[in-house]
């Protein structure tokens, strides 16, 4: 992973002392709560309804061991015991002392970690796929490029402040884990006679306007890519609504020009820096590469790839659900699940992010990945150690074998926490997660992603979900809406959004039109149907009918 250079680290101590010096200062009432926002922000500070929330960036979702304990002691020392993982690859502190925060942040920067613009009118945490460098069907390593973005994004002073939020994802692979094309840039990296090119999608998002993303540039050679970027900025930064918050992302301003006249204006933004200062160098790309090349990988023969052998059937399934192939013969990529009953889909308490760590440590050459999911990835696994690691898992309680399943719900903090939310998340996941304990139906039920956002931000994601659902305030009462057939992207077959499927749902109906919907669809299904195939064959009807004609609804 990236090391931090001496410079790097004497930047992040600056920053550090530079926002400790500006929290005195609101403290002892030099500074109003309206000049202190938008520095608060810039820092990942949020106020949220029971208390500041601090948001820290994970770039591209890489965590080595050393940090993972680090985050552990923090949460313990700062926080209540435990984190919170994102969708967005970061992970959030919901209980810090707004005074202590700068000390937090003095933590975070003694192991290269910082809360820098997880928050606010900027460019934010750079993401990608959380198997990039290990993906069996990965065409490019999409980190040396986030990583180039990320240096290049933090503090542009020119991208400081746009007209609202801005993200950028990037993938290597067919198949689309970084979720490109409902960014507001999404970027395909491919491969062709050794040279690197882009697929360029600009205008996605997801909110209170979801919108799937254009693509205005097919092939963008790597070397113009921070040029190329630095053209679509401007046209943004320039055009882009700022008279009403809802109609200020890129997507908004893409809808309303045209792809057409949207690709004309950053052609022409583009042609006077095209070659100039930003232009990547071969050099520079070989420099950032030296940081991800692949680690110390043991000699595996062929025939030693399926050592493994144990009778036990709970590793099997396991073994079957949650390990994913690998570039690299005798290694796989091992996907951790943190959706486990009990626990809110995404949270992690100090105790298992020590865990973690040091499974990462013996397992994974001292690194893990965080998904967008809300999971954790161990990249390096070698075939020969599966079942020990396994055995580990389920002493921590970390083994559960749902990757992708519905049970391994995206959900976001909701009411419980956040002060945008009209309704709470977490217990309605809680709800659901008790349909699906018997993980031998879950199993036959196969791929089904469960998606839950308390608000319109649609920080849960619910319009890419298989079933999407919504939480609506309906005169001071908690309300859900579903939709129905969203996709991610992450299947291949391209981002799609669900379709709202009828009047919302009191609280106490929504665990039962979930099981209603998904005893539709087994119903339905021809073999090997996915949800949205089926969903796609049959139509919305069966669907609607399942859950507003039931007696139990």
């Amino acid at each position: 992973m990236y090391q931090y250079s001496e410079q790097d680290q004497q930047f992040l101590q600056t920053r550090t002392e530079q926002f400790r010096q500006q929290t005195e200062r609101f403290l002892q009432g030099q500074l109003s709560a309206e000049e202190f926002q938008q520095l608060r922000l810039r820092n990942g500070l949020y106020i949220q309804r029971l208390a500041p929330m601090l948001r820290v960036a994970i770039p591209y979702g890489l965590v080595s061991a050393d940090q993972l304990r680090t985050l552990a002691k923090i949460s313990r020392d700062f926080d209540k015991g435990y984190a919170h993982f994102t969708t967005r690859q970061n992970i959030q502190f919901n209980w810090p002392k707004l005074e202590a925060v700068p000390d937090l942040l003095a933590s975070l920067a003694a192991c290269d970690m910082h809360a820098i613009q997880t928050s606010g009118s900027c460019i934010r945490n750079i993401t990608t796929d959380p198997l990039a460098g290990v993906a069996a069907d990965e065409q490019v390593d999409p980190r040396p490029y986030a990583e180039l973005m990320r240096q290049w994004s933090t503090l542009h002073p020119e991208f400081n402040w746009l007209p609202r939020k801005f993200k950028i994802a990037i993938t290597g692979a067919p198949h689309d884990r970084a979720a490109i094309e409902v960014h507001d840039i999404g970027l395909s990296a491919f491969n062709e006679q050794n040279n690197v090119f882009f697929r360029v999608v600009v205008g996605g998002g997801l909110g209170r306007t979801p919108m799937i993303g254009t693509t205005i540039h097919e092939r963008l050679p790597a070397k113009h890519l921070l040029t190329y970027l630095t053209a679509i900025l401007r046209v943004y930064n320039r055009l882009g609504r700022r008279d009403n918050k809802y109609k200020a992302r890129i997507k908004i301003l893409v809808k309303a020009m045209g792809e057409a006249r949207f690709r004309d204006a950053v052609d022409a933004a583009w042609q006077p820096i095209k070659g100039g200062p930003d232009t990547v160098s071969d050099e520079r790309i070989q420099d950032l590469m030296r940081h991800f090349s692949q680690p110390d990988y043991a000699f595996v023969n062929d025939a030693d790839q399926q050592a493994v052998i144990s009778s036990d059937g709970a590793f099997h399934l396991w073994r079957n659900r949650n390990v994913l192939p690998h570039k690299t013969p005798g290694y796989n990529a091992v996907h951790i699940s943190l959706k486990r009953p009990h626990t809110p889909p995404g949270d992690v308490s100090d105790a298992t992010l020590e865990d973690l760590a040091a499974l990462a440590d013996d397992y994974s050459f001292g690194e893990a990945r965080v998904t967008h999911e809300q999971n954790i990835i161990l990249a390096d696994v070698e075939t020969s150690r599966l079942f020990e690691l396994w055995r580990l898992l389920v002493s921590a309680d970390l083994a559960t074998p749902n990757r992708g399943l519905a049970s391994d719900m995206i959900c976001c903090p909701g009411g419980d926490y956040c002060s945008l939310a009209n309704a709470k998340s977490i217990p309605v996941a809680a709800e659901i997660t008790k349909i699906y304990e018997d993980r031998q139906q879950e199993q036959r039920l196969g791929p089904l992603s469960i998606n839950i956002s308390g608000c319109m931000n649609a920080c849960g994601h619910h319009h890419v979900g298989n079933i999407g659902i919504l939480g609506v305030d309906k005169k001071g009462e908690e309300f859900y809406q579903i939709s129905i057939g969203g996709d991610s992207g992450d299947t291949g077959n391209g981002a799609e959004l669900g379709k709202i499927l009828g009047p919302a749902l009191s609280r106490q109906h929504i665990a039962r039109a979930v099981l209603n919907l998904t005893q539709c669809y087994e119903s339905a299904r021809a073999e090997d149907e996915t949800f949205n195939q089926t969903l796609e064959r049959v139509g919305l009807a069966p669907f609607k009918t399942a859950v507003y004609e039931s007696e139990a609804i």
